[in-house]
């Protein structure tokens, strides 16, 4: 072989022969989600904390549910675009338009005082954006790493997700009594901002569609979408599984919880201890596939994860000690978030790329816009029954949904490529 051939061959190594944790471009990408995450963060802390100080609980609660309506109805939309437009340009637009946004209130709060108009206005433009960036941040990975590291990209997003809900909270509350919502506000900006260049820097696989000339609508295109999933036979099932298991998590984890700490008197911090345990699970879970980058028999494992996981959810109520309680959120933490990440990773490998946009939106729009449903159904339930029968109740739809991800034959002998 000649030098010049040498180092041609060199040249056309390809990048995906690197783990995802050495690519270049997986690394920008994941240091934009960080940023992103982290933003999201201090945003959030500084909206409620804006707005109980501005209002009455009730008109707090209002501001923060403001986001879910826009959220909820425009996702599948959201997915439509990501696949029209490519990824990557919908979430450019959508962190610069939470940067704008957040800046100019930021701007606003050290000028005046709007009021909680302002706030509302701001909370329905982020659940405008959420629809669209959601389903485009779900569908990157396959765009920028080879099918045989997105079980490894998942378990990265994992890790930044959850650095980004353990650093921003507390950074948004050192902005907020430093220098007020204002100071908090900007920060999240800015943290917006940090992303876009990354972003900008990233380049993705072409698809043979994108050399293709759309013709048909964007309601064509969400047709088409839905055609393709109800025909699939591993993605369809799938996205029920996903449905059955945020149904059956959210409420215990959002509003069950609280109900629960109040009642054995662990109070507020008990309430961070039993969270604390079950981000240090989740990240555990994020963490082993991160370094192991593959799971053998995943549509098996994430089955019997959730069916066990389960177990864990119903035996939070009936733990009368704080300490048992954190200890079995660290098991619901590592096994739940072993099996989202693997959901995800199914999704992404098992997915046709054109459609992933669509795809990531109708599995989202479970988590995002359905499961949030339940939590007055939870609260009035628990109200009635108590912590014990309402828990096991939840326990019992997640264990159905990985029941069903054992029954169905194509998603228990799904496999991640290696």
């Amino acid at each position: 072989m000649t030098t010049t051939n040498a180092a041609t061959a060199t040249a056309t190594v390809p990048e995906a022969t690197r783990p995802a944790h050495r690519s270049p471009q997986v690394l920008r990408w994941l240091g934009a989600y960080t940023a992103s995450t982290l933003g999201d963060s201090v945003y959030y802390l500084a909206l409620s904390w804006s707005a109980v100080s501005g209002g009455s609980p009730a008109q707090a609660g209002l501001v923060m549910a403001v986001a879910a309506v826009p959220r909820a109805l425009l996702m599948l939309g959201g997915g439509v675009m990501a696949d029209r437009l490519g990824p990557r340009r919908v979430v450019i637009a959508s962190d610069a338009v939470r940067c704008l946004v957040v800046l100019g209130l930021a701007a606003t709060l050290f000028l005046a005082s709007p009021g909680l108009w302002a706030l509302a206005a701001v909370a329905l433009v982020f659940g405008v954006v959420d629809a669209l960036f959601l389903p485009a941040v779900g569908a990157l990975p396959p765009r920028i790493a080879e099918r045989d590291q997105l079980a490894r990209v998942q378990g990265m997003r994992g890790l930044a997700y959850r650095l980004g809900a353990v650093l921003g909270a507390p950074l948004g509350g050192l902005a907020v009594a430093l220098g007020g919502p204002a100071t908090a506000f900007g920060i999240a900006g800015i943290l917006f901002a940090l992303s876009l260049p990354l972003l900008g820097a990233l380049k993705l696989r072409p698809l043979p569609q994108e050399d293709e000339t759309r013709d048909g609508t964007a309601l064509r295109d969400l047709a088409d979408g839905l055609r393709y999933l109800r025909g699939h036979q591993a993605l369809g099932p799938l996205m029920i599984v996903v449905l059955l298991a945020d149904l059956g998590f959210t409420g215990p984890l959002n509003v069950g919880l609280a109900i629960l700490s109040e009642q054995r008197g662990w109070g507020a911090s008990g309430i961070g201890w039993v969270l604390a345990g079950f981000g240090t699970g989740a990240a555990g879970a994020s963490l082993l596939l991160t370094v192991k980058g593959h799971v053998p028999r995943a549509g098996l494992v994430m089955g019997w994860t959730m069916a066990v996981g389960a177990v864990s959810i119903g035996a939070l109520a009936y733990l009368p000690l704080l300490p048992l309680a954190a200890l079995a959120a660290v098991s619901v933490g590592l096994l739940a978030g072993l099996s989202g990440a693997l959901c995800n990773a199914l999704v992404q490998t098992e997915c046709d790329p054109a459609y992933l946009g669509r795809v990531s939106a109708v599995s989202s729009l479970g988590s995002l816009g359905l499961a949030p449903l339940s939590f007055p159904v939870t609260g009035a339930a628990i109200g009635l029954w108590g912590p014990g029968p309402v828990f096991v109740a939840s326990a019992a739809v997640c264990a159905l949904s990985g029941v069903y991800a054992l029954a169905v034959p194509a998603l228990r002998r799904a496999e991640l490529p290696k």
